[in-house]
């Protein structure tokens, strides 16, 4: 018997039916379901509502929806090392390899073994306040993880904000600017690839720092080792919004600083080691041949 999350988007009536479908063969397989609250409650399986948070002890999570809800798989259990298997129901779906048609038997070959697992870097951010550590802060000591980036970037529309980009400490350059992004390779495809930032294959090793919408002649995105430490100081008298994955994280205030590293936990996706990366970003992307 394995156990088995069920990540489903619970707004989307395919994505429902599909989990649907899926948990009912599970259950009949004699494996342990365990879903989020909102898609159990729209399936009408309460009884499948996972613990909060989510167990340690999962073999597997199926993630059901599109490049969101894959997000939203391995911020539950990146951290526990559980291999996610994305379906795509979604628009893009740049992250899902798999189809709905599909969906049952692909998860009975990766719960057998039958499947690889390809492991993609992941991106932490810590804040340092200016004022010092305080005892009732509750972003004190907090590490967030993401699978695409780190955003940090204004909170007031019709204003830039000012920040100042250290790389392993040594001071490099201010940026006036809407904000900046600090991508791993998979996420840059996502927000980082709007904002001109580089197209990196997913399984290279670096973190890529793009700036968005730059009041300043140096508008490059910077390609650095996945182990360079980014400082981003918050200098101008704006705060500036932290975000990760696209999740709120917390506010800066002027003289504050956001840290990025590359996290301590990996992204393991389940795959069958089919298209190469660039034919997988030509078909997303509808590039054509002439």
């Amino acid at each position: 018997m394995s156990a088995v999350l069920v990540v489903a988007h619970a707004e989307r009536s395919e994505a429902l039916s599909a989990s649907k479908g899926l948990v009912d063969w599970l259950s009949d397989e004699g494996h342990a379901v365990e879903m989020g609250r909102s898609e159990a409650v729209a399936i009408g399986r309460s009884d499948l509502i996972a613990a909060e948070p989510i167990r340690t002890a999962l073999d597997l999570a199926v993630s059901v929806g599109g490049d969101g809800t894959m997000l939203r798989s391995f911020d539950l259990v990146a951290a526990a090392g559980v291999p996610v298997l994305g379906v795509n129901v979604g628009h893009l779906g740049y992250l899902t390899e798999f189809e709905p048609a599909e969906l049952i038997d692909v998860v009975a070959s990766a719960l057998a073994g039958s499947l690889g697992i390809s492991e993609r870097m992941m991106v932490a951010a810590t804040v340092c306040r200016a004022s010092g550590a305080e005892p009732d802060d509750p972003d004190e000591g907090a590490v967030w993880t993401g699978l695409n980036e780190v955003v940090l970037e204004k909170r007031d529309t019709g204003h830039t904000v000012r920040l100042e980009v250290r790389l392993d400490g040594d001071m490099f350059a201010t940026y006036a600017a809407d904000g900046i992004i600090v991508s791993t390779p998979t996420g840059s495809t996502a927000y980082s690839l709007s904002a001109g930032g580089a197209v990196v294959a997913p399984t290279h090793s670096s973190l890529q720092v793009t700036p968005v919408a730059p009041h300043m002649l140096f508008d490059r995105s910077l390609l650095l080792g996945a182990d360079t430490e980014i400082g981003i100081r918050v200098i101008s008298e704006r705060p500036a919004l932290a975000a990760v994955d696209g999740r709120s994280a917390t506010m800066l205030q002027t003289g504050d600083e956001l840290v990025v590293t590359r996290a301590a936990c990996t992204a393991r996706f389940v795959t069958a080691g089919g298209d190469s990366f660039h034919r997988v970003l030509k078909h997303k992307f509808g590039l054509k041949d002439r």
